[in-house]
Parts: C-alpha cells; structure tokens; sequence
C-alpha cells in the first residue's frame, strides 16, 4: 500500500458564481494583464530607435525595463495586503488607471531622466496587478484548474509581450516611437473603463475570498503579522516554489527585452521587422506557459507531486535549447532552437502558481501570489534585463544571450528540494489529509 497526499486541489469546491460570469472576469483580468504588458514591454521595440536618439548604453537601456519589475517586485507584497483587505476589483481598477497614466507619459518624455520617472510610475501602477489578479481569478473556479488556469493567465504576461514589441515596432516606425506609447495607453483605459463597468465586489463570492477584505480573510492571516509571514513561508517546500519560479524567469526577462535588439544587430533587421520577429518568438512562449500548465494538470491530477518534476523537466529543456540555439550560426537552425527553448522557458509558471495555491490559505491567495511576483521580480524579471544588459556591454549580446539560460539549472534544484519535502510539507500543514492508494 503507498500513501498519497491529498493536496488543496482534493478540496471539494463549491461554485460561488455562474460558470459564464467566471469566465468572463476572466478574460477581462486576462485583457489587462494584456496591457499591463504591452504597457511593459513596448519600451524594448524602441530601443534601437532611444538609443540613436539619446545616446544612450545598453545598461541604462536595461535600467528602464529593470526598474519597472524591481518596482514590481519590491511593492506586490504590501499592495497585495492591502488589496485583500480593501477588495480586489478595486484595486485592479486603480492599478490599471495608474499604468494606463504612466505609459502616457512615457510618450512624452524628453531624455533619459523623464523616460526613467515615467518607467517609475509604469512600475507602481503594475507591481500587485499579477498577483492580485490571479488570486481572484482562482477563487472563481475549481481548485483542479490551477495549473491551467495559473498558465494561462501568466501567458497574458507574454501575450503582452508579443503585442508591445510587435506593434510597438510597427507603429514607432510608421508614426514615431512616441504614439507607441500613446496608443498603447489608450487601449489601457479604454479596458480599466470597461472592467470597472462589469466587475464590481458585489458580484464575487460572498465571504471576501473572491472580492478580498472579507470575514475569511480578517479571521485567517491578518491577525499579526508574524501569522501572516507564518503562513506565506509556511514550509520549504513553498519556499522553493517562491524562488525556482523566480530563477527561470530570469532567462525569460532577458529574452524578451534582448530578443528584438538581437535581431536587430545579427540579421540586421529594421526596428519595426525585428519586434515583429521578436514577438513571434515570445508568443511562442506564451503558448508555452498554456500548453504546460494544461499538460502538467491532466498529467498530475492523481498525483499533485508530479508537478514539481515537470517543472524541473521544462526548466533544463529551456536551458539546453536556449544555449545551443544561440550557440548555432544566425539562420533557420538557430530560429528552431530558440524556439522550442521560449516554449518550455516560461513552463513552470503554470506548476509553481499552483504549488503556491495549495500550500497556502486561499483568503491570502492574492498576498502568496504578490509573494511569488516578489520572487518572480526581483530573482528573475528584474535583474534579468538589466545583467544581460552588462554582459552585452562587456562581452557582447550574443555572449550575454548564450549565459543567461544558464539560470534555469539553479532554478531546477529548487524545484527538486521542494519536490522531496512537498508531501511531508502537506502532512504537516493538513492533519490527517493523507489517504491509502494501491
């Protein structure tokens, strides 16, 4: 007889709201994780253009796109609190506002300093939407969906993405790299607007899981905040997931912000053609982050474990095709390799939010996420950026691109400790959940 680890995923759940209205939350937080990336991103398909224009390095090219995620990453956890106490939608509404705003005035800048406080408020607007959004998406629907449902709404991170460089690229170079802003902005607002007219508190689950400030939340974590911490960093094995998700970002970030500079040095692409060429190679990352999550769910529904081995495996697959695309000459061969690389980069973003989901009280789901965002930001989206930046200036970007892979084996061994303490992690942590399997 084996014994098997019922994990939050086991619980039985109860619907709090229609299937259709669920749905449709969720792909208006999906639409603004959207442009809170494409508000992001648009900054790296005009890097060719900002660095002729204003003279600038690599590294302060870098520190425009670090200092959003630092920013991210430094303020999700208390935003986050905040957020499930004074409510989710509302502060989704005042997030989204405050980036739409801020891309604004990025399109308005004039020099480097201007640009860099513009990038700041960018930063602000968008530290706890991740966290805050996926937290409320997960109280809507069934815990069994979590990897799924984890990948899928990250993807919008890389969906973004695509849609930033892509037509940030497009529109730099038929109007000016400043209506790339602009325009982006106004898609924000237009959305924030929408959302605000569909989604309010008083249509989420009854109890403050779903809108955040309810009964469950104040009884459970908020007490001290010695419970609160106790509950976030309640087990290694969390712990773990916390920091391998952060460190396989790392190559993620990098590749984003480098790829269409890439293109743009080594094939000799023009601004508009190498975000185009850029983005189609993190779209395919975004496939990535739904196709893993949905592979990890039906292949680990009986056995939640598994899912830390399947992180594992997508963060050394990534590794050895990322190096050994950037390895090959530039052609076909190379475009091959990096792309099945961007597809398993970005894997483990659907089985860590989940491992994070389970080993935590859904009443702070929004602040365990803001704590995984923490890791994700300042571990891997934040420095990612701004170091392959530094290598670029020192070694060159081909060098900078071939070493940041290299990321994911750290990040692997914290997926594989957390794999060996996870169901004793659980026996601990829930009493009793533990059931016989032949």
């Amino acid at each position: 007889m084996a014994t098997h680890v019922a994990d939050a995923s086991t619980i039985p759940y109860i619907h709090g709201v229609s299937r259709r209205f669920a749905w449709i939350v969720f792909a208006l937080t999906f639409g603004l994780l959207i442009s809170d990336y494409m508000s992001r991103q648009v900054l790296n398909a005009v890097f060719p253009v900002l660095k002729a224009e204003w003279g600038l390095s690599d590294t302060q090219l870098g520190s425009l796109n670090s200092i959003v995620a630092l920013l991210v990453g430094i303020l999700s956890f208390p935003l986050s609190v905040l957020a499930d106490r004074w409510g989710r939608v509302r502060s989704i509404v005042l997030m989204a506002a405050l980036w739409s705003l801020a891309t604004m005035g990025c399109a308005v800048a004039d020099g480097y300093g201007q640009m860099f406080a513009a990038r700041f408020f960018v930063g602000l607007g968008e530290a706890a939407y991740g966290s805050v959004g996926i937290a409320l998406i997960l109280s809507l629907f069934p815990p069994h969906l979590r990897s799924s449902l984890t990948g899928a709404f990250m993807a919008g991170g890389a969906v973004g993405s695509v849609l930033g460089m892509g037509l940030g690229g497009v529109v730099s170079s038929h109007l000016g790299w400043r209506w790339a802003f602009g325009a982006i902005a106004l898609f924000g607002l237009a959305l924030v607007m929408l959302y605000a007219l569909i989604v309010t508190e008083a249509r989420l689950p009854a109890g403050g899981v779903g809108a955040g400030g309810g009964g469950t939340a104040r009884r459970f974590g908020f007490a001290s905040l010695r419970r609160l911490l106790a509950s976030l960093f309640c087990s290694v094995s969390v712990v773990c997931a916390y920091i391998g998700s952060g460190l396989q970002l790392f190559t993620m970030a990098a590749m984003i912000a480098w790829l269409p500079s890439y293109a743009n040095r080594y094939y000799a692409l023009s601004a508009d053609k190498a975000g185009l060429v850029a983005a189609a190679f993190v779209l395919v990352g975004a496939i990535g982050m739904t196709g893993c999550g949905i592979i990890t769910d039906r292949l680990c529904r009986t056995h939640p474990a598994r899912k830390w081995m399947m992180a594992i495996a997508y963060s050394i697959a990534s590794c050895v095709l990322l190096v050994a695309g950037f390895s090959l000459p530039p052609g076909p061969a190379q475009f091959a390799a990096i792309g099945l690389g961007m597809f398993f980069v970005a894997g483990t973003t659907g089985p860590a939010g989940a491992m994070v989901a389970n080993l935590t009280h859904p009443s702070i789901h929004a602040t365990a996420f803001a704590t995984l965002t923490l890791a994700n930001n300042l571990l891997g989206l934040a420095p990612g950026p701004f170091v392959a930046g530094i290598l670029g200036d020192r070694m060159g970007l081909l060098a900078a691109m071939q070493l940041t892979p290299l990321v994911a084996l750290p990040a692997s061994v914290a997926f594989a400790i957390g794999y060996r303490r996870y169901e004793a992690d659980l026996c601990r942590l829930r009493p009793g959940s533990a059931v016989s399997r032949g």
